[in-house]
């Protein structure tokens, strides 16, 4: 199948990641561009004047507007059993999330739900969600489970991801978020717990069924301990499962140390990052993803991004997507956000969510970028310029999603 895409505005041509700091706002743009797809594959792109000569057994006329790479949301928990709309209520009357998690909600209140659903509860209430990201140019989608807490029940989580994986047109990415919190029937007792997720039949039935990828850990107060992460991440490790952590996010733990230590694909919230853990993390291959939504929905000071961004961190976004503390499934949305918190330019919000976010998901020599021998996960947007993604707050640009050459059906 060979296609030809005519008459593009803009072709942002993203570089393959992790595009470091600078040259995230340095992004060539061809105006008047063209682009060729062969066998699912980005096999040309350029001046609309230099096009190869066809045939082409499908031509998409991009009618003035921008073309991207595709999305790529490298940190999400859209995976859950019912929504947290009370909890959003108490924050606006002032309670904190620290309160709330202590009062039994939080983490806990998804629990009990989730734990009550069965697998096709969870795929049936998670399609629409996942639909409304794939509307909004997501062509790739991580997803964490952590919500169940037993091995059955994050079994179930891992299962139904697997089952959305089979049925949707984009590609999910799984990961094992056993180490979320410490269940009540654990209280006082997480070194128990641990060995309770860190089990050899259930990583052996995740490795043996090949259910996740990542492993990831929430490593602060409240949570897990440095000791106790490290515990976690090198069980899941030894059975095949690439580290990711939460990190920074409430306090400074030294999570962020931790990633480097073990090799970590990414880093995840770093609000409270530091000087030290900037230049840890620049000393390594794993990446730092902001979760400004977050922010935005809870409160709070964000995560140092221009800071890291001149200290030359391949910095990605993600939405973070969960009943809790940010109930926000659209990455335009977040990179509006990230303009405003954040103070990233249209151009390295892009970067972030798409070349930098695929290196969080150790998918960068195949997603992510405008280049020969990529996938051609690409979006068509309605915008003639770039920079009107992020200025129209809220509004949906996305005019076609292709995901491997395919054109999805987004209506």
């Amino acid at each position: 199948m060979r296609t030809l895409i005519s008459n593009v505005g803009q072709l942002i041509a993203v570089p393959c990641g992790p595009v470091r700091g600078r040259s995230m706002r340095g992004v060539p743009i061809i105006d008047r561009a063209a682009l060729v797809i062969d066998d699912g594959k980005i096999a040309w792109f350029g001046n609309e004047a230099d096009a190869p000569v066809g045939p082409f057994d499908q031509a998409i006329d991009a009618a003035g507007g921008c073309v991207t790479p595709g999305l790529v949301d490298c940190h999400t928990h859209v995976v859950f059993a019912a929504d947290r709309a009370g909890e959003f209520v108490q924050r606006i009357g002032g309670a904190s999330y620290v309160e709330i998690m202590q009062a039994g909600g939080g983490i806990r209140s998804s629990m009990r739900t989730l734990r009550a659903a069965t697998e096709n509860d969870l795929v049936t209430l998670s399609l629409p969600r996942l639909r409304r990201m794939i509307a909004g140019g997501a062509t790739t989608i991580e997803i964490k489970s952590g919500y169940g807490l037993t091995p059955a029940d994050e079994l179930k989580t891992l299962r139904a991801i697997r089952t959305l994986s089979e049925t949707l047109p984009v590609e999910l990415a799984s990961t094992f978020l056993g180490a979320h919190t410490v269940p009540p029937e654990f209280d006082g007792r997480p070194d128990d717990y641990l060995a309770a997720i860190t089990d050899v039949d259930l990583l052996s039935t995740i490795r043996d069924e090949r259910l996740a990828e990542f492993a990831d850990v929430f490593c602060e107060r409240g949570a897990f301990t440095i000791e106790q992460s490290r515990r976690f991440l090198t069980a899941c490790k030894s059975f095949g499962l690439t580290p990711k952590v939460h990190a920074e996010q409430i306090t400074r733990s030294g999570a962020t140390k931790l990633a480097v230590e073990v090799g970590a694909a990414s880093a995840d919230h770093l609000e409270f990052i530091n000087d030290e853990d900037i230049a840890a993390l620049k000393a390594s291959e794993t990446i730092p993803v902001l979760l400004p939504g977050c922010n935005f929905f809870i409160g709070g000071d964000p995560a140092p991004a221009r800071k890291m961004i001149d200290a030359d961190l391949p910095v990605a976004l993600a939405t973070d997507c969960n009943p809790g503390s940010c109930m926000i499934e659209s990455l335009g949305l977040i990179m509006s956000i990230a303009a405003t918190l954040l103070k990233m330019t249209p151009l390295e919000s892009l970067v972030a969510c798409t070349a930098n976010a695929a290196a969080a998901l150790r998918r960068e020599n195949r997603i992510g970028a405008i280049a020969v021998g990529h996938d051609a996960d690409l979006l068509i947007l309605d915008i003639p310029r770039i920079e009107l993604w992020p200025y129209r707050v809220g509004v949906n640009p996305v005019r076609t999603v292709i995901k491997c050459g395919k054109v999805i059906e987004i209506a």
